[in-house]
């Protein structure tokens, strides 16, 4: 299963060319909103005449008719967001301009996917004089909720000459000149090493920005990348995900579509987007925390996109606040138990704290995880932590790097697709997804996942997936089990396993034994 099959799907318009040899512009992106599970409104800006080797003519159309087009739209088919391809003319600039306006004055929240399309990746011809360029700097840049280009297109935007800046530093420009945000692909980009065997998007958003990662895929089939990864974004964007997670839906759409790409002509051949993207685990990528690009992150990532971790089996994992209660879970027999002491009273006090933690499981099963205070507890002895994002974001460069060298276990939070992609870059022990049902323990912005987000993680992290957030019964633990998850954590429902603590236990089997692969695409996780 992939998207589902609503009475009436999200609506999309594509304003851009048409390709008489079917690999890009408006075909590729019926193709992509297709896989997206979105309906796409083509509204013809330009007529171009080419084929697998490149294009030898491009025909704005007058914009009364481009016009004329998005009127009849307008009046019945509203769309949830709108791309733009190839534009052909500033006239055709303006008149998406003037409409976006009129669009937004009922619906202020309409996203506007560019992708600038400026030349030909194959012929060498130009589809932007300096009208077009002007227009698109003057009347799209400030309206874009996500302008796709790759380097040398931000280039020609920026009007700055070839590399003499880094990705992020022209990311970080666009947005300055009005892009909300900014996703500079460089799937056809060699410039670095990493590049060599990564393709690699840096996103700069307000929400998150970093490198996306993915393994390089040699492909002489690579026409209509760019318009199937602005399409999918716009189509995840109409779909509710927050612009960071619609960016990586876009990527893995794209990469996938590279890889199944196919010959139609003598030359380069079309990508082809298909539905069963978003449930393949290999189109998975991951991202970082920031602009920073080190050779021993890019080696960490290629290992981690191509030799997942194997299923592990964490079992019943309690979370608790004092040393005490951590030496109470360890006779027991519980397997995971985290130490979380939310308002320590001095340092001092703390390591002696976290000592006595260590102390009261030794010789046991029990495996004691530290939640923050990641400095204090290895000082103490401690071998594993876990730690939220924003405290890993905090930590400076040397000590990340110190952390990943000290052999010290690191389970990692996440609560949105670009959070799991973060986490897996790190090859963290486990990746914690939450919360899957309503909690109370802390406010936060994200709506539950539900077992469908959990069971879409458990097959995508590649690594293994706990399950935490508002899990009270035995069957619960069990549908959590049943979602793939390597573990469940026990917060306020911890007092009732205790209770009970066979049938919980009964119930973890008894779901693992049921556990399968995801079988539905996820849902949005960030709360408007």
């Amino acid at each position: 299963m992939t998207w589902q099959k609503e009475a009436q799907p999200p609506i999309i318009w594509s304003i851009a060319g048409s390709d008489s040899g079917g690999g890009a512009g408006l075909t590729a992106d019926s193709r992509a909103a297709k896989a997206m599970g979105v309906h796409l409104c083509p509204v013809v800006a330009a007529v171009t005449a080419q084929n697998s080797f490149g294009v030898s003519a491009i025909c704005p159309l007058p914009v009364a008719q481009i016009e004329a087009q998005i009127e009849a739209l307008a009046s019945d088919m509203w769309p949830a967001a709108i791309k733009t391809g190839l534009l052909g003319s500033a006239a055709a600039v303006q008149a998406v301009a003037d409409t976006l306006d009129r669009l937004r004055s009922d619906a202020p929240a309409l996203a506007l996917v560019i992708d600038p399309v400026l030349g030909a990746s194959a012929g060498g011809l130009s589809f932007a004089n300096a009208a077009v360029l002007q227009a698109m700097r003057e009347q799209l840049l400030p309206r874009a909720t996500l302008i796709t280009p790759n380097r040398q297109e931000a280039e020609r935007l920026l009007a700055l000459p070839p590399l003499t800046h880094s990705v992020p530093e022209l990311a970080a420009k666009l947005r300055q000149a009005g892009a909300r945000a900014v996703c500079i692909t460089g799937g056809d980009d060699l410039g670095t090493p990493a590049g060599k065997d990564l393709a690699l998007d840096y996103l700069d958003s307000e929400l998150a920005s970093g490198w996306l990662a993915s393994p390089r895929l040699p492909s002489r089939n690579h026409h209509g990348t760019g318009c199937t990864f602005a399409t999918g974004a716009a189509a995840a964007l109409a779909r509710g995900f927050a612009l960071p997670d619609a960016v990586l839906l876009a990527k893995m759409l794209t990469w996938c579509a590279l890889r199944d790409g196919h010959a139609a002509g003598r030359g380069a051949g079309p990508v082809r987007a298909r539905p069963a993207f978003v449930l393949d685990p290999a189109a998975m990528p991951v991202m970082s925390f920031g602009p920073e690009l080190d050779p021993m992150a890019a080696a960490r990532w290629t290992h981690v996109l191509r030799q997942p971790s194997e299923p592990a089996e964490l079992g019943l994992y309690a979370l608790c606040e004092s040393a005490q209660r951590v030496g109470q879970l360890a006779a027991i027999g519980l397997p995971q138990v985290q130490l979380r002491i939310k308002h320590p009273a001095g340092e001092e006090a703390l390591s002696a704290e976290i000592k006595a933690a260590l102390q009261a499981v030794e010789g046991s099963n029990t495996r004691l995880w530290i939640n923050d205070h990641w400095r204090i507890a290895v000082l103490s002895g401690a071998r594993h932590l876990h730690l939220g994002q924003e405290d890993w974001a905090a930590l400076r460069p040397d000590e990340q790097g110190w952390l990943l060298d000290s052999g010290v276990a690191l389970g990692l939070s996440s609560h949105s697709l670009w959070e799991l992609a973060r986490a897996r870059g790190l090859a963290p022990a486990y990746i914690a997804c939450g919360p899957v049902w309503p909690t109370t323990t802390k406010d936060m912005p994200w709506q539950p996942q539900g077992t469908g987000n959990l069971a879409w993680w458990s097959s995508m992290a590649g690594r293994p997936v706990v399950a935490i957030g508002g899990v009270l019964t035995a069957s619960q633990t069990r549908d959590c089990a049943a979602a793939g998850a390597s573990g469940v954590a026990l917060v306020r429902g911890l007092d009732a396993a205790l209770a009970d603590l066979d049938e919980f236990r009964n119930a973890w089997v008894s779901g693992r034994i049921l556990a399968r692969a995801a079988q539905r695409p996820p849902q949005p996780s960030l709360a408007e």
